[in-house]
């Protein structure tokens, strides 16, 4: 077994009455990867700020590679080997400096470090860090005119740049893209393999199917379930953090009404199996699979950002070829895209400005735009959709990502639609978020039909009335959300052993 690089006993920590921290025993062993569950209010970012030495525990003890570890500040525990890269990626870099000033930002402050700085040096002892952590960028790049990924990995570099002991990530992916979560795990893996003992807090189960060697659950200040035996049991793992069965949803499923979006025939690549789907009014549709089985290429089809290579698309019984997303939302399509912070959020806008931005027009007259109007709008989308913050007026990048999530669904729920496509709707959401967002996009489905691309199967229970599953392209398997076999669900998301074609649930509940 691997040695113990960091041992919990019995750790405890209140906030006046509020106990958060219930008794935590938790071992982290050094080159594996412990994936930290657990809802929001679940006690994970109380726990992980004690490791850090933001915050003191009441009661309990702390060993880190067999010594008592009790930090002064987070710069003592970074000195003793506990570094944490935070979920806000700014939090880990400077972005107005360059790269090589960012990677030996930490040399240049250690006592003994020359006053005078030798720019060559530097940048030579930049790229030697660079060059260690896989990364192939100009150094003298200055970090906000980086990719997020890029970012991130330079916070990563930075805080591996310190040797550390036990490195912990908090929400890594909730930023990224797939191919730059790609790049993040394959940097994890070479980091597990040096024997550096790794925190991963997610509640993303792709990620953690990816990366983890075991799982830790929390509940309630508390741990409730701890899973390490191959196969780990992740359905497990998501019961022992939410207090109940990932099928146990309150959600009584409607059948739909008339059918607005018809899909017939249509293949996303050359050659490619044809997909046929029919969303009804009224209906939440959720379409699952893993990474690169088809469901975002499709949401591009109907939103008119990419054309299909064969079949049809019918809207309201009638020909419908987008040419544009700007003639989607014409014909009243509506998408809110994976990737806000790429893809969505205007960063210098404020609340308001970002959630009226496609439906100016609506708020204008005679080409005045009515910001009494807008701002009104914004209210009332923010007290439906729960945003929390001071007030329309702030600053979009003054929320938390769960929050910068709300605005962009609730963008897209201002004006009505025909069709509305929610492209990873829940990325970077905590649970309690996510449950907000899926009450309010059900409470307002008459009168559309909602399609759902989500690559977890606990958010399709959470929000749909039926999930379609696709894999390499192809619909594998339809359901009914009522008493869903999950052990079949999670194999046609894993793909199914037969070839392509719709499995034996998908008939039945087509014909429910």
């Amino acid at each position: 077994m691997p040695d113990v690089t960091c041992k919990l006993s019995g750790l405890e920590k209140s906030f006046g009455r509020n106990h958060v921290l219930r008794g935590i025993d938790l071992e982290l062993r050094a080159g594996e990867v412990t994936a930290l569950m657990g809802a929001n209010g679940a006690g994970k970012s109380t726990l992980v700020k004690v490791l850090c030495g933001y915050h003191f525990a009441d009661a309990g003890e702390i060993e880190l590679a067999g010594a008592p570890f009790k930090p002064l500040d987070a710069a003592d525990a970074i000195s003793k080997g506990v570094v944490t890269v935070h979920q806000s990626i700014d939090d880990g870099v400077i972005p107005d400096l360059d790269v090589a000033t960012n990677l030996t930002l930490d040399l240049l402050t250690e006592p003994g470090a020359d006053f005078f700085v030798n720019d060559r040096k530097l940048r030579r002892q930049a790229r030697k860090v660079a060059e260690s952590m896989g990364l192939t960028m100009d150094v003298r790049t200055r970090v906000a005119d980086l990719e997020v990924a890029d970012r991130q990995m330079i916070a990563i570099a930075r805080a591996m740049a310190r040797a550390p002991k036990l490195l912990i990530l908090d929400e890594p992916t909730s930023s990224l893209s797939a191919s730059e979560a790609d790049r993040l795990f394959a940097l994890i893996d070479r980091l597990r393999a040096e024997g550096v003992a790794i925190l991963y807090i997610s509640h993303r189960m792709s990620d953690i199917r990816r990366v983890a060697d075991r799982i830790v659950s929390m509940r309630d200040g508390a741990i409730s379930g701890l899973f390490e035996t191959e196969p780990l049991d992740y359905v497990g793992a998501v019961n022992a953090m939410l207090g109940h069965q990932m099928t146990e949803v309150d959600i009584d499923p409607v059948a739909g009404g008339d059918p607005i979006l018809e899909v017939d025939g249509v293949r996303l690549h050359e050659n490619g199996p044809q997909i046929d789907l029919t969303a009804r009014e009224g209906e939440v549709v959720a379409l699952t699979g893993l990474l690169g089985s088809g469901t975002t290429e499709l949401a591009e089809v109907l939103f008119g950002l990419a054309k299909p290579a064969g079949g049809t698309l019918r809207l309201d019984d009638k020909a419908y070829t987008p040419k544009s997303a700007e003639d989607a939302v014409a014909k009243g399509v509506f998408m809110s895209p994976k990737d806000r912070s790429v893809n969505a959020v205007v960063p210098d806008f404020d609340i308001a400005n970002n959630m009226t931005l496609p439906f100016l027009g609506a708020f204008s007259r005679f080409s005045f735009l009515s910001e009494r109007g807008q701002r009104r709008a914004a209210d009332d989308m923010i007290g439906k959709i729960g945003i929390v913050c001071q007030g329309n007026g702030d600053g979009i990048n003054t929320l938390s990502g769960g929050n910068q999530q709300k605005v962009m669904i609730g963008r897209w729920l201002l004006q009505a639609s025909r069709v509305l496509l929610l492209d990873e709707p829940f990325q970077g959401v905590d649970i309690g978020a996510r449950r907000d967002i899926g009450h309010y996009i059900r409470q307002t489905a008459k009168g559309r039909t909602t399609l759902v691309f989500v690559a977890e199967i606990d958010e399709a229970l959470e929000i749909a009335d039926r999930i379609v599953v696709m894999h390499e392209a192809a619909i594998v398997g339809e359901y009914i959300n009522k008493n869903v076999d999950l052990n079949r669900l999670v194999a046609d998301v894993s793909g199914p052993a037969g070839g392509q074609g719709q499995s034996e649930p998908a008939t039945q509940a087509m014909a429910g």
